[in-house]
């Protein structure tokens, strides 16, 4: 089970949806197509957030269910995806009828949830043969420069599930796994709002929020690899992985 700082954060993006939507980025075609199973038409999005992974779901034509816990964030999918089917929810206590979806994709979610329950309850929704897709953005830190970026606003919990958690897979089968490397530009404004949107920095104090985004901006200005320019490169690996429901 998650401890108390955990859970704060998870439910810490409720009152950062807007930043979150503008600051987030999308994911690779090449990964969304890895992770949907052949001939899969109905997919639950599950922890959809503001909607950046229901977007390519549903441009495939794909029937597209929406869950999320977190009613702001919620609000910002339906703005944006207005054919959605979107409900209030848990990946816990999935809101969806058994064995009525293909896929359950997971973006930049599973991390926060208890797999001890969660993966029953996905399996509950999923048709037999169906796939559990989990997918994450995570910066490419072999950068120098992202490195130091990382230490001044402190890891992701993504980051840390990552390098030293386990994806568990009771009641499915073998976990395959891939990753697609690929890169994003952005501005001054669009990182310091990608690191309001971070977990961390909601949930910390004033002063240290403060000390992050000069930390921030420090490094823009001084760092040898960005200093002298007006926008930038972002290099990102996006980490996916599947698993069948036999």
């Amino acid at each position: 089970m998650a401890d108390e700082k955990t859970t704060a954060q998870a439910a810490s993006f409720d009152r950062a949806a807007d930043v979150y939507e503008r600051a987030r980025p999308e994911y690779p075609v090449e990964a969304v197509d890895w992770l949907l199973p052949a001939g899969a038409r109905t997919v639950l999005d599950l922890g959809a957030g503001t909607g950046k992974l229901t977007r390519a779901l549903a441009a495939r034509g794909l029937d597209v269910y929406a869950v999320d816990p977190s009613p702001r964030m919620l609000d910002q999918l339906r703005a944006a995806i207005p054919g959605a089917i979107v409900h209030e929810g848990t990946a816990e206590d999935i809101p969806l009828a058994d064995a009525s979806v293909d896929a359950v994709l997971v973006a930049q979610a599973w991390h926060w949830v208890d797999q001890d329950v969660s993966l029953p309850s996905v399996a509950r929704v999923l048709k037999p043969g169906g796939t559990l897709g989990l997918v994450w953005n995570i910066r490419d830190e072999t950068v120098p420069w992202v490195a130091r970026l990382t230490e001044i606003t402190h890891p992701a919990e993504s980051e840390t599930f990552l390098e030293n958690g386990t994806i568990q897979r009771d009641g499915f089968g073998e976990i395959e796994s891939a990753r697609f490397e690929w890169s994003s530009e952005f501005t001054r404004d669009e990182l310091l709002n990608l690191v309001r949107s971070r977990s961390y920095f909601i949930t910390a104090d004033e002063a240290e929020q403060t000390s992050i985004l000069a930390g921030v901006n420090g490094l823009l200005d001084t760092d040898p690899d960005l200093v002298g320019r007006d926008s930038w490169t972002m290099p990102y690996v996006t980490h996916a992985f599947r698993m069948r429901r036999p």
